[in-house]
């Protein structure tokens, strides 16, 4: 098995679920000699699914093992870096995981993969401030809109959505909005349902910093019809329904949707981490 008939096991992420994948995952390792470098990147994806389960200790330990077997400058180091730095990134230790972005983005452009690259500049701009992470969205941006690679170009979803969020931390809501509504649009022509549902939010979120409340609560409503359709429930879409009733002084109106949110969303270890201050609030709005 050679690498240019690499097994498909990207497709195998679902990042909602990293436990699962972690398994799928490493069903197939099972299925790929020890030899062949399928085998390390494949390692380096296990080592992904490890961090997004906040299972840093183990995700290292994964890395050590392709570490001792790296290809220099090969796919395989550039999935290594983007891993070892993301694993760094997710336990609090971004000035380590800077160095890792870095060396991948430059191996990634040596060797001509732009799909690694955008990956890289992505990443750096996750941990850069505002103004430097702006700037390094739209360098993404230009090199995935430029790009031959398909692969490359499907990360304009992505890049647009973290564009977005860039104007917004900097209070530039109208550009803000726009790119969200590239998002959007982008997410409708190629993405799943959860994508698009995704993007519609950031919409509708981006249209309450600019008051349009009325509009932002609308929008926010049909994602609860839809995800209602679905059988299934958001937690972010319930805060801001809530938001938005709380808003146009319907306070009472707003107290369900507060503890719904509440009740989803003090489930999620990260938020219970990094926004404490957050669920503290929905907490008492939704009492």
């Amino acid at each position: 098995m050679s690498t240019q008939k690499l097994p498909d096991f990207d497709s195998l992420w679902d990042y909602s679920d990293p436990e699962a994948t972690e398994i799928k995952f490493r069903e197939m390792l099972q299925q790929i000699p020890t030899s062949e470098s399928a085998h390390l990147e494949l390692l380096t994806q296990i080592a992904r699914a490890q961090g997004l389960q906040r299972k840093f200790e183990e995700a290292h330990q994964t890395l050590d093992m392709v570490e001792k077997e790296l290809i220099e400058n090969s796919r395989v180091q550039v999935r290594y870096c983007l891993e070892r730095g993301r694993v760094f990134n997710s336990s609090k230790q971004a000035d380590k995981a800077k160095s890792y972005f870095e060396q991948a983005l430059e191996l990634a452009k040596a060797l001509g993969k732009d799909f690694y690259a955008v990956d890289a500049i992505h990443m750096l701009a996750i941990i850069a401030d505002p103004a430097s992470a702006l700037t390094l969205n739209l360098g993404a941006i230009q090199l995935a809109e430029s790009s031959s690679d398909e692969r490359a170009r499907g990360w304009l979803g992505s890049l647009y959505n973290n564009t977005g969020w860039s104007y917004h931390d900097m209070g530039k809501y109208e550009s803000a909005l726009e790119i969200f509504e590239k998002a959007e649009a982008f997410r409708r022509s190629k993405g799943s349902a959860s994508e698009i549902r995704i993007a519609t939010w950031c919409v509708a979120r981006t249209l309450r910093s600019l008051n349009q409340i009325e509009e932002a609560l609308s929008k926010q409503l049909e994602l609860e019809k839809e995800f209602k359709a679905a059988g299934e429930t958001d937690g972010y879409v319930f805060e801001e329904i809530g938001e938005c009733l709380l808003a146009l002084n319907r306070k009472e109106e707003s107290r369900a949707y507060f503890a719904k949110a509440y009740e989803i969303l003090s489930g999620d270890a990260w938020l219970v981490e990094e926004e404490a201050e957050r669920l503290k609030r929905l907490q008492e709005l939704g009492s």
